[in-house]
């Protein structure tokens, strides 16, 4: 089954959580990887953008991914092959990553920006049942009250 068959599958079950995620590749931070926390949830990298900075020379940059999306041996993939007076930025859809992740600039000096989202899959029966525990105990609250 595809990630994204899955997400999608996975949105309708759980509460999704999203944050604002970049990063910035260049000769000194050649890799950037993504991890997932250990907290039993769900999570995914939704890449959105990859863009040359200003001060990137006009040379070829390539950026690749290593990811569990990764069949058989984990190889980088290319993902992006930008060059300032060609293509300085590409928007992406649909290039859902499950952490860990590691995004390398393999070729190219940058800076090259990354951005998306980190996107957390919480449990809606959990959350259901903690909203329910919520609610029960204001109910107490009042009932409580009332007897006064």
């Amino acid at each position: 089954m595809s990630t994204s068959s899955s997400f999608s599958r996975s949105l309708s079950e759980e509460r999704p959580v999203a944050a604002l995620w970049g990063c910035q590749l260049n000769a000194g931070t050649r890799t950037c990887v993504v991890k997932e926390d250990d907290d039993l949830l769900e999570h995914l990298v939704l890449l959105k953008t990859i863009c040359l900075g200003a001060e990137a020379r006009d040379e070829l940059h390539v950026v690749a991914v290593d990811s569990k999306n990764t069949y058989g041996d984990h190889k980088p993939v290319p993902i992006a092959a930008l060059r300032t007076s060609v293509l300085p930025m590409i928007s992406l859809k649909g290039l859902e990553l499950v952490p860990p992740v590691t995004f390398m600039l393999k070729c190219g000096a940058g800076p090259v920006y990354l951005s998306g989202q980190h996107i957390t899959l919480e449990d809606d029966a959990k959350y259901e049942a903690h909203k329910e525990e919520f609610s029960k105990e204001d109910t107490g609250d009042e009932d409580d009250a009332r007897a006064s």
